[in-house]
């Protein structure tokens, strides 16, 4: 995005958005040399064509995008695409929603770089009138946060990085970091997810975050921290473990959501846990048909060391609803079973409070960043029974998978305490417009709507 430009900068290219039902009637009013152009490159305003269109002197004038008017991604092919430069939003016969027309192209802008130049300088795009470029901003900041910590290599991103990363937000926005690391956990009563981490010489940790005013109301964002999942000694497939880079995704999403509620300064009492840990494999690794402690005093039978995700996060959840929070809210790359229902581009929302849950569903669908209601049916608790603990890490049955890990994480929320938890893929397989191959944020802008309207 750029607000402001250079003196004596060329002025900036118009874009226009037309539709099938708008593009002859402008065709109509535009210059025969125009109009001999647009026709001569096959332009019919489709969604997602393109035309640019130079001027007398062979420089580009005028950019013409085939849309459909609600879609979130509408310029998002542009800034990869076009020359780079300046670029505003014209008016035009289709009416756009300005603000979510400048955050699809920005999102359409980002590169990941951190191990080569981006390829190329995207387009830039003025902000329109009446948008909040601020929080725009802080909006893209967040959905870049997201992509690139997922993006990032385990090498490079893992428990103690991903403690760098809440140790520099804490410096930013003045808020205070507690870390229980290795055996600390245990002395601190956090044993499942040292059990989870321990087979690792990446030490596990649990990242602690508080902002805010503490008379304000309490939320606490939790995230799966899982650095890099083996699957343990229930050992992935090389094809299962190749992107496991990718299952922290959840700590990702919280880490992000926090930055943008002390961003944008929510008036709630923040808290950000993020369970970070390495699902190895090594002497000290814990097996199938171990017993495990919890925070919460259940004892779980490990039926899969590759169900690791909700085991560390039943400790954190647990803490998290020691505080008495007003709402709790965990993120996890938890269940393939979750994409087998929705496919990669729905998180599954789930909750304890259907009211929630409706109003986030709605949330979504105005933000264009969907988030689906999953049922947290009891009729499946018999599911997580186990003949020697209080309850199994992982069903035997092959049904219900993303709704038994939600019972599973439900074990560990009282019932007193108002939770969401949406099971993500946070990844994108193929490039689209907007939505380069790699990490990606989802339901992060619904999350963070729904709290700026519940708190303000």
């Amino acid at each position: 995005m750029s607000a402001q430009r250079a003196e004596g900068a060329a002025p900036a290219i118009p874009i226009v958005a037309l539709d099938p039902a708008t593009y002859p009637a402008w065709l109509e009013g535009q210059s025969a040399t125009v109009r001999r152009w647009v026709k001569g490159t096959g332009f019919r305003a489709e969604r997602l064509e393109r035309c640019l269109v130079p001027g007398p002197d062979g420089a580009p004038a005028l950019v013409l995008v085939g849309v459909v008017a609600a879609e979130l991604y509408a310029l998002a092919s542009l800034p990869l695409w076009l020359p780079p430069g300046d670029y505003t939003l014209a008016p035009g016969p289709l009416a756009l929603d300005s603000e979510r027309a400048a955050l699809g192209f920005a999102l359409g802008a980002y590169q990941y770089g951190r191990y080569r130049r981006p390829r190329r300088e995207p387009a830039r795009l003025l902000t329109p009138d009446g948008v909040d470029e601020a929080r725009l901003r802080d909006l893209v900041a967040a959905c870049s946060r997201v992509r690139d910590l997922v993006n990032t290599p385990s090498a490079d991103c893992g428990p103690a990085e991903l403690a760098g990363v809440l140790r520099e937000l804490a410096r930013q926005h003045g808020a205070s970091l507690e870390e229980w690391s290795g055996d600390a956990l245990l002395e601190a009563n956090f044993p499942a997810i040292h059990a989870v981490g321990r087979a690792s010489p990446r030490a596990p940790r649990l990242l602690a975050l508080e902002w805010g005013d503490p008379g304000a109301p309490r939320v606490a964002l939790v995230g799966k921290g899982v650095c890099f999942d083996t699957g343990g000694l229930d050992l992935k497939p090389a094809d299962g473990m190749r992107m496991m880079k990718k299952d922290m995704g959840g700590a990702a999403h919280a880490i992000a959501l926090a930055e943008l509620v002390m961003a944008r300064r929510l008036p709630v009492r923040l808290q950000l846990l993020v369970a970070a840990v390495e699902n190895a494999i090594g002497p000290d690794a814990y097996r199938p048909g171990d017993v495990l402690a919890t925070r919460a005093g259940l004892s779980v039978e490990v039926h899969n060391t590759d169900a690791e995700g909700r085991v560390i996060l039943g400790d954190a959840l647990c803490y998290a609803a020691e505080g008495k929070p007003d709402l709790v809210i965990d993120f996890a790359t938890l269940t393939g079973a979750a994409r087998v229902a929705l496919g990669p581009d729905l998180p599954a929302l789930f909750s304890n409070r259907a009211e929630f849950s409706d109003q986030l569903h709605q949330v979504s669908r105005r933000e264009h960043d969907l988030v689906w209601p999953m049922p947290i049916w009891q009729g499946y608790a018999s599911y997580l029974d186990s003949s020697i603990a209080d309850l199994v890490n992982a069903s035997n049955s092959r049904h219900a998978g993303a709704i038994v890990a939600a019972l599973y994480l439900n074990r560990f929320v009282p019932e007193a305490t108002p939770w969401l938890h949406l099971d993500l893929y946070a990844w994108n397989d193929t490039d689209r417009p907007g939505r380069p191959k790699g990490g990606e944020a989802q339901g992060l802008r619904s999350v963070f709507a729904f709290l700026r309207e519940r708190y303000g």
